[in-house]
């Protein structure tokens, strides 16, 4: 009896290893990765057309999911509901995210671009960020936009408190600018650029070091479970980037293509636009800080928060730095 007793628990145990196992196992595959899609994103568009992660992950049974964001506070909306398991949004703007506890890493450069700008119609009489006092300024909250509009006011010895804000999405505020419901636009492109080219809207205040760096962020969650999958996913990326480019103007009509915009708006994006370097680490966490500094002021983010601990939980490089050198070695 007492051997059968044993032989039982023995086989119980056996039993529930391998269960155990079989569902660590699982666990290590996921059955569907989503990502997102932004204009603001050109080489997400590249990834989306040329299917680079589909055809990666097809032998394995694993599907992708693609959902577009109109903006990094959109973006971070979707991680946030895990409705997406990576975003795209501006460095800075995933530091909002991330102090208000949302549990992303930004693990990839996707661009240095200079995406944003203060705008105005063509016949406007404001030249200077001090002649936006009083006057109504359309912006979407949370995003690359409004932040530069911040730094820019904090550097114009201002704050939002002297301007009337208009808080719209980007499509919305390039109209609302155009059809005079407001003075000025924070800009996005390529709305920025398209508004440019067929109004005559000038960027009266321009300043490349305001822009964040366009970072890939990815739940923390998805990143725990599956980093290996972490690491397809940026090879693919890689991938992506890397076809843009050597392919300057196959890239230039696939985004044209894809965003139903003309060549001459795209191109102008794209002179904006760097994507040599996707690597993450202490460039962007000196932008995203400076950054951060001014959004406590501001009161975006609160002032008890401890910006230089938030950005180093935020980026993590080393999801970028095994693809990019596992790339240089192939070479």
């Amino acid at each position: 009896m007492k051997r059968n007793r044993k032989l039982v628990a023995g086989s119980a145990l056996i039993l529930s290893a391998l269960l155990t196992t079989g569902c660590n196992n699982a666990a290590t595959k996921p059955k569907t990765i989503r990502l997102d899609y932004a204009y603001y994103n050109p080489v997400s568009l590249v990834l989306r057309d040329k299917k680079f992660l589909e055809q990666e992950l097809a032998a394995e049974g694993i599907s992708v999911e693609w959902t577009q964001s109109l903006g990094s506070n959109k973006a971070l909306e979707l991680l946030n509901s895990k409705s997406i398991d990576f975003g795209s949004t501006a460095g800075a703007a995933a530091l909002i995210g991330k102090a208000n506890g949302n549990p992303i890493k930004a693990i990839y450069v996707y661009s240095r671009p200079e995406w944003t700008a203060l705008v105005v119609r063509k016949d406007s009489a404001i030249t200077k960020v001090e002649d936006l006092k009083g006057k109504k300024v359309a912006v979407t909250r949370g995003t690359d936009p409004h932040i530069f509009l911040l730094r820019a006011l904090h550097e114009a010895g201002l704050t939002e408190k002297d301007i009337q804000i208009v808080v719209l999405q980007h499509p919305e505020g390039r109209i609302a600018l155009e059809k005079g419901d407001v003075d000025a636009w924070a800009g996005l492109d390529p709305m920025m650029a398209q508004t440019e080219l067929q109004t005559g809207a000038r960027l009266f205040y321009r300043n490349v070091n305001f822009n964040s760096y366009g970072v890939l962020d990815v739940r923390e969650e998805f990143a725990k479970r599956y980093p290996a999958y972490v690491d397809r996913v940026l090879a693919a990326y890689e991938k992506a980037r890397l076809w843009a480019v050597q392919n300057p103007d196959e890239f230039r009509k696939l985004f044209a293509a894809d965003a139903k915009l003309e060549d001459a708006v795209v191109t102008k994006v794209l002179e904006r636009t760097d994507i040599a370097n996707p690597m993450i680490g202490d460039q962007q966490k000196q932008v995203i800080t400076a950054a951060g500094d001014v959004l406590k002021q501001n009161n975006v983010i609160s002032k008890s928060t401890d910006i230089n601990t938030t950005v180093d939980n935020l980026i993590d490089p080393r999801y970028a730095r095994t693809v990019v050198s596992k790339n240089m070695a192939a070479k």
